[in-house]
């Protein structure tokens, strides 16, 4: 389980930084930064891990219980995304770290440092410490992970009625075989990621 001694070990304003949907074949790629402004109350933090190893329901349950301490003056949080034209055009790491530091960005006080989950650091208008796993590790960083996860998945969610037959809302553009089934047959839509292969290739066919 994730705790806080990294971000009290740091000191200062300590911000978690993680990401969601790298992987994807489409849609957004989106990252969120948490500061919390002490150690969180122990009932929230039990909510807290890394948002791969929680269901939907404990995930909405962490995020209902984020946005709540947001508004209780607990933690500070933001997200920030980069679309699928700005992938296209950057690549999947550029645009990700273009997510992240438009989710610090989005914070009302710039921190010190921002743990930043993985091994390969972003360039942010602060220190920068990468942790591999640090949403294992951090609870600011996983409590980062539950808000970039939760948003992505929703704003999938609300892409699905505007493009029908994809199922949007039940693989979240992650390239499962329904999905490969579905740009096979109907095409690429402009929520598409260029630069990745079943893309490409679809592309391609129809030029």
């Amino acid at each position: 389980m994730p705790d806080y001694l990294l971000e009290i070990a740091a000191g200062g304003r300590v911000a978690g930084v993680d990401e969601a949907g790298r992987g994807p074949l489409a849609g957004p790629v989106v990252a969120a930064a948490v500061v919390f402004h002490a150690p969180p109350p122990a009932a929230l933090a039990l909510l807290l891990d890394d948002s791969k190893k929680l269901d939907a329901k404990r995930r909405e349950a962490a995020f209902a219980a984020l946005r709540a301490a947001m508004l209780e003056g607990v933690l500070d949080g933001a997200v920030g995304a980069a679309s699928a034209v700005e992938i296209g055009r950057l690549n999947i790491l550029r645009a990700t770290h273009l997510a992240m530091a438009r989710a610090i960005g989005r914070l009302r006080l710039l921190p010190d440092l921002a743990l930043v989950d993985g091994n390969q650091p972003p360039r942010l208008p602060c220190a920068v410490r990468c942790v591999v796993k640090g949403d294992s590790l951090s609870l600011s960083i996983a409590a980062a992970s539950i808000l970039a996860k939760v948003t992505r998945d929703r704003a999938m969610t609300r892409l699905d009625p505007r493009w029908p037959g994809y199922g949007f809302a039940r693989h979240a553009g992650y390239p499962t075989a329904a999905h490969r089934e579905a740009l096979e047959r109907l095409g690429p839509t402009p929520h598409h990621r260029k630069g990745f292969g079943p893309v490409d290739q679809m592309l391609l066919a129809l030029s």
